[in-house]
């Protein structure tokens, strides 16, 4: 323990530590640094990057770690791939860095809405439509796909759709998945409680599944994967209804836990951040 002690302050006495004096000034400096680090991370968290923000501040605690202790070998290659991380890094949130650019470009900064202002829980009725939606089709054997986004935006699937900006309600859902309707095919994305896209392309899962699972099954888990929207499948063989989350398939999923899934984290329950706890939403089942 005394080694480790004289370790940290050895460290705490380096010049990097040795912060100059406080005026008016400099306090305004970190207030505004402070600002803009907090907007760039609500940013950063409806993205799909969180996780590999998370990822990163991990390895950075691994490298104060290894510093305190003393760990040669990790401070080494820590040392000697910092500079090819670095371009990684900008390879890795490309998309996220190009979206930014062109919100900026146009004049659309970063946010600054409050959290209930901007809320993308699901509202009690878009529940309740969704549900009377699928049931119907369920026992019509009618497929669906159906997303509801949360925290993580999902904007660059949902423009391979067709964009509908329309209220929720169960007749309209069963209209759009009509056998031979023209935007049956693929996925509909609801965004602050009103279907925001019709026919979106969705990403296939790359992990190994059950071969009975169909291409809307492997979709729906993809995404799942990919971001914290909670999916709602209907399968068109079996009328099955199905929920994906945390990249997790529920299958024959009952109404009543289906519903306490979706309103999971919505304003009048406790908020929860459904990234740090992927499998936690399994206290539904």
């Amino acid at each position: 323990m005394l080694a480790i002690s004289e370790r940290l302050l050895e460290i705490i006495n380096l010049p990097v530590f040795n912060f100059p004096e406080f005026g008016v000034m400099q306090l305004l400096d970190i207030f505004l640094i402070f600002i803009l680090l907090h907007l760039i991370l609500r940013w950063i968290r409806r993205t799909q990057a969180w996780i590999l923000v998370r990822g990163i501040a991990f390895i950075l605690v691994m490298a104060l770690l290894a510093r305190i202790f003393n760990l040669t070998t990790i401070q080494w290659l820590l040392e000697n791939t910092i500079g090819m991380g670095l371009v990684v890094v900008v390879i890795l949130f490309q998309p996220e860095l190009r979206k930014a650019l062109e919100q900026l470009g146009r004049g659309q900064y970063l946010p600054l809405k409050t959290e209930s202002e901007q809320s993308t829980h699901s509202s009690a009725h878009t529940v309740d439509e969704i549900i009377k939606a699928t049931r119907a089709m369920a026992n019509s054997l009618t497929g669906a796909l159906i997303v509801l986004e949360q925290e993580v935006d999902i904007s660059e699937h949902e423009r391979t759709g067709v964009a509908l900006d329309s209220q929720v309600s169960a007749q309209l859902l069963m209209n759009i998945f009509e056998k031979n309707a023209p935007l049956h095919d693929g996925a509909v994305v609801i965004r602050q409680n009103r279907i925001s896209s019709a026919s979106c392309i969705l990403p296939l899962t790359a992990e190994s599944v059950d071969s009975a699972l169909g291409t809307r099954h492997r979709a729906a888990i993809g995404i799942s994967e990919a971001s914290d929207a909670r999916v709602i499948v209907v399968s068109e063989e079996t009328g099955t209804i199905s929920l994906a989350m945390g990249g997790e398939l529920t299958k024959n999923i009952a109404e009543n836990k289906m519903r306490d899934a979706l309103l999971w984290g919505a304003p009048t329950a406790k908020p929860r951040f459904a990234l740090f706890k992927n499998k936690a939403w399994r206290r539904w089942e």
